[in-house]
């Protein structure tokens, strides 16, 4: 996966294209990611202890990683992501700058 938790990422299709979001969680099992702010879905809610009222509450789902693309820590604009290996460990290089990616 080019993409890890924590990243910066813009999405590049989908209903939500252009929208930009943290990576709270990825699947890669499933090669998909959860991105803050991004693809809100509503889901309804039964009474529980901690939810005593129910209803119907807002919240992200997964997208495919391939509809997302990495922010470059340079210039700010998506890129894509390249590895190359520095002091005996390999590292993600954004494409556009060549900055390594943390």
């Amino acid at each position: 996966m080019h993409v890890k938790k924590g990243d910066k990422v813009m999405v590049i299709s989908g209903k939500d294209k252009g929208k930009t979001g943290v990576i709270l969680t990825a699947y890669p099992k499933k090669d998909r990611v959860l991105v803050e702010g991004v693809n809100i879905i509503k889901k309804h809610m039964k009474p529980n202890q901690a939810n005593p009222q129910g209803g119907i509450e807002s919240r992200e789902a997964a997208i495919h990683v391939s509809n997302v693309m990495l922010i470059d820590p340079k210039t700010g604009e998506p890129t894509r992501v390249g590895y190359k290996v520095e002091d005996g460990k390999k590292v993600r290089v954004a494409k556009k700058s060549g900055e390594i990616i943390k």
